[in-house]
């Protein structure tokens, strides 16, 4: 009797994922009955040129008309694969309200519209689903949703763009530059010919929204998260990083606090000790903290044709338990709460601070007035490299107001000592 019920299903988008979606359902065909109680079949593909040649693929599913699946009363089951804003949004709002469940990999359109996506799923009663918008293949989505639901959240963090990880993974450990590390990612195929939005942290700002939005149960949006790349970070940098027995790594941020919500992706010093250090190459890892579960890392691959691909039909798969037993809608959305999101100049940071000044006594006398008049404590103070009567200064501070060490840097910057603010990088 299993093997007889068959759900249909609609692919938007033909692209990587969208391929490796297609190979996982081929190769899952006697497999899918026993683990779902129903045949999965691939019905109709949108594509943009019907005319490419598709090797492996059953050019009669083809179509460019995406009505030809929405309009589809067989279609139980909508995968959205293409990415963007629009015309996604139209296209995944019209299956909603067509009834159909919807899967999607969309971080771009959830970080934006998550909230109204999701309330449209519960209005119709289906599933939506989207556990590949965030670090790939690795599952946090659903961890957040269902096995740590009884926990109360007070942080997510991760590393969760494989791009800027490979990258900065080159420079500490191949003394590279970060142009030469870019090229080589992108000679791997781990940037894309525009990177911009990899290296400048908007990637990861995303998914920061989405973890946020889950973990804490209250909507962040995009335009809510203080992003940074990691453009500004040099050789010197990395080795100071060494020096203090740290690694810098792209890092999301999310804290629950008394006072709001706290989210930002920037670059930051991670200690060795902690598990976040280990996470190399193009790994993606989060690590979560909640009251009853304590500390949990999760990790894997965070891109690529197949990872992603198989975090996609984790959803479908159970989209499609979810048609057979009748309950479709039952996870709908969790943001129930109103928690402000604090402004980033409100947030508690420690910071590295690198710069260049005249090498002469009374410098250094000065700069810790500064930092005293604007609430700034210093944890470490590091000189070395006298060249030319300019010396290079490091200092660690400990946790300031963002606004305090913004006063703090304009300040010096002022300074007739100063030769330069060379970087300025947080820690953790």
């Amino acid at each position: 009797m299993m093997s007889e019920k068959k759900v249909k299903a609609g692919l938007l988008g033909l692209g990587t994922v969208g391929t490796g979606v297609y190979k996982l359902v081929q190769a899952q065909k006697e497999e899918m009955p026993r683990k779902t109680g129903a045949k999965l079949e691939i019905s109709r593909i949108l594509v943009h040129d019907l005319q490419k040649e598709r090797k492996g693929v059953d050019a009669s599913l083809l179509t460019d008309k995406w009505e030809d699946i929405i309009e589809d009363e067989e279609i139980r089951i909508v995968i959205e694969v293409m990415g963007g804003i629009e015309p996604a949004r139209t296209m995944i709002l019209k299956a909603l309200d067509s009834g159909k469940n919807v899967v999607t990999a969309n971080k771009d359109l959830l970080a934006e519209h998550g909230g109204e996506l999701l309330d449209a799923a519960e209005d119709n009663g289906v599933d939506l689903l989207f556990e590949a918008a965030v670090a790939g293949g690795i599952p946090i989505i659903r961890p957040l949703k269902q096995c740590l639901a009884v926990n109360e959240i007070d942080e997510v963090i991760g590393i969760v763009n494989g791009t800027t990880n490979y990258i900065l993974t080159k420079m500490m450990e191949d003394d590279m530059d970060f142009d030469e590390a870019l090229a080589k990612a992108a000679e791997l195929g781990y940037a894309e010919a525009d990177p911009t939005a990899d290296i400048e942290g908007l990637d990861a700002g995303r998914k920061a929204a989405i973890m946020a939005s889950i973990a804490f149960h209250s909507r962040v949006v995009f335009s809510d998260v203080y992003t940074e790349g990691i453009t500004k970070i040099t050789p010197r940098d990395i080795a100071y990083a060494r020096e203090f027995k740290s690694v810098i790594r792209l890092v999301s941020v999310a804290h629950n606090t008394e006072r709001g919500i706290e989210v930002a992706v920037h670059p930051m010093l991670i200690a060795e000790s902690h598990p976040l250090a280990s996470v190399r190459d193009s790994f993606n890892a989060v690590f979560v903290h909640g009251d009853a579960v304590g500390d949990a890392m999760f990790y894997g691959r965070g891109a690529g044709e197949m990872p992603t691909a198989s975090a996609v039909m984790g959803d479908v798969i159970d989209v499609v338990r979810d048609i057979q037993y009748h309950c479709t809608g039952r996870i709908h959305c969790t943001c129930y709460r109103s928690t402000p999101v604090k402004r980033f100049d409100d947030v508690r940071n420690k910071f590295f601070i690198r710069m260049q000044v005249d090498n002469r006594p009374g410098v250094l006398s000065a700069i810790a007035g500064v930092f005293g008049i604007h609430k700034v404590s210093i944890s470490k103070v590091v000189q070395k490299n006298v060249t030319d009567g300019v010396a290079e200064l490091v200092i660690v501070t400990e946790a300031v107001k963002e606004y305090h060490m913004k006063d703090a840097l304009e300040r010096l910057k002022e300074m007739e000592t100063t030769r330069e603010i060379s970087n300025v990088i947080r820690e953790y």
